[in-house]
């Protein structure tokens, strides 16, 4: 498989069972640059046949796989590790031809945080410990330790294409598992370029899968096969609500949709809060889980705020070409997203909202994806930008009184991903992250902070998923207990 930005074409394959191939049908399909809507490539249409071929793989696979010590298999993923490395430049501008976030103000960033998922997977492999409880009887001994699952199908979003995958796909291998992996299909394209640097470092057949093509396809015979034994998926709420509902008495891994809530109160550091917001609301062009989707700000400071934020984001800001080192955002990826962007914000302005700055798209830099940063003002509750997670570069801002109607209107939500609160009042904001329904709350940082080694999910019984990812917490759920009791006598 080969990739050459220089002229944007590209040639690529699906990976089963140790050998790179063409989908069963001889079906294909196109991969764009959404900057300029250019053909790049075609990749293979895989279908359930091609699934269940990758299925099979990884099912002969597993044993010798998991029978491996947990050094050899952490060694594996140094070595994957240091491919990764080696191939930084070629992954971060296929990303960007791919997905379209700008090449030095994100793509290398989103390498750097794919290597370091396989390099903490390694170590975590050597760590995973079991224990060795008392029997009743004085003769006997008994050994409690943790095995691989066995097969992990593993479906992921385009907004990621590589952290998003690692984050599953690495504490998979390191367990003991093996792993068909199903991409989402318009970020397919650089999704073979990883899977390249993961083939590079020499996994035996079968241990690592590749199948590209539409999910309703290969996601739903990933996630409906019996030899499946747990199934990784980070995306959409409904989707992951249809994966549940097909995978049922498989181990699950759902991380869904958030929208974000944001509260700054009136003693919040205002300098911060907006440079949070920056990140909050247009990292990745909007197109992340935690992104900031509802900004709440306390009246006295209302206005302040929304100056420093639209004066901010005429000066920080650049939407363009995601290859020009200035450039700081990028197009949308989809039309799908973007259309959702843009109905959202008509609706919240046909119900009364304001737009600040922004509110269109930019199709003179490119192509119709590229969507310019937008603030609004005067959203109200029941508007659906409010209620839906919109995933585009939109700052919806609302009024309250303070934090109690602030706690009020994020828990009244459905999502529970993560939420943000800035107030120099550590009892308040320790106070909201205890009574706020959220998986992850960040007090005086925006929220598209996390850190790879700490549990991240959403909240139990929430649109958001369940579950957690990051280091050592993931990897001892990819494993279950088995229990040996030895008599001596």
């Amino acid at each position: 498989m080969t990739v050459d930005p220089a002229t944007a074409t590209a040639s690529a394959s699906m990976f089963v069972d140790g050998a790179w191939c063409a989908a069963a049908s001889g079906k294909t399909f196109e991969a764009r640059n959404p900057a300029t809507g250019r053909l790049i490539g075609t990749l293979p249409m895989g279908g359930r046949e091609d699934t269940r071929r990758a299925i099979a793989a990884a099912v002969a696979a597993g044993p010798s796989w998991a029978a491996r010590s947990a050094f050899d298999r952490a060694a594996v993923l140094e070595r994957v590790a240091r491919v990764l490395e080696t191939r930084t430049h070629e992954l971060a501008n296929a990303l960007t031809l791919d997905q379209g976030k700008p090449l030095q103000a994100e793509a290398y960033g989103e390498v750097e945080e794919l290597i370091v998922y396989f390099r903490m997977a390694a170590a975590d492999a050597t760590r995973l410990e079991g224990i060795m409880p008392p029997s009743v009887d004085a003769r006997k001994r008994v050994l409690v330790y943790r095995v691989p699952l066995g097969v992990v199908g593993v479906i992921t979003p385009w907004n990621w294409p590589y952290t998003m995958p690692g984050e599953i796909i690495a504490p998979a291998l390191a367990a003991g598992n093996t792993v068909v992996w199903n991409p989402a299909t318009t970020t397919s394209l650089c999704a073979t370029v990883l899977a390249a640097a993961i083939v590079e470092a020499d996994l035996p057949p079968g241990v690592f899968n590749l199948v590209t093509g539409p999910g309703p396809e290969v996601g739903d015979e990933l996630a409906g096969h019996p030899a499946v034994a747990a199934v990784g998926f980070v995306g959409s709420s409904a989707t992951g609500r249809r994966i549940a509902g097909r995978a049922i008495g498989k181990e699950l891994l759902l991380e869904m949709g958030g929208n974000g809530p944001l509260v700054i109160l009136a003693d919040a550091d205002l300098e911060a809060a907006v440079k949070a917001t920056l990140t909050a609301c247009f990292l990745n062009a909007g197109q992340s889980c935690t992104a900031g989707e509802w900004i709440l700000v306390q009246d006295r400071v209302h206005d302040a705020y929304l100056d420093r934020l639209t004066n901010a984001i005429t000066r920080e800001t650049r939407l363009g070409d995601p290859f020009d080192p200035v450039t700081t955002m990028g197009p949308l990826n989809n039309e799908r997203t973007a259309a959702k962007t843009e109905r959202h914000v008509a609706q919240a302005v046909a119900a009364g909202a304001t737009v600040v700055t922004g509110g269109s798209r930019s199709p003179e830099l490119g192509s119709s994806l590229f969507y310019q940063p937008t603030v609004l003002s005067g959203v109200g509750a029941q508007m659906e930008i409010a209620r839906e997670e919109t995933f585009g570069p939109v700052a919806p801002i609302s009024r309250i009184s303070g934090v109690g109607e602030a706690l009020a209107i994020v828990n009244a939500s459905g999502y529970g991903l993560l939420s943000a609160i800035f107030t120099r009042d550590l009892k308040v904001g320790l106070q909201f992250a205890e009574s706020v329904r959220a998986g992850w709350v960040n007090i005086n940082e925006g929220t598209n902070y996390w850190e790879s080694h700490l549990p991240f999910g959403g909240r139990a019984g929430s649109q958001s998923g369940q579950g957690r990812v990051g280091g050592r917490f993931l990897i001892e759920r990819l494993t279950e207990l088995k229990t040996v009791v030895v008599n001596l006598a």
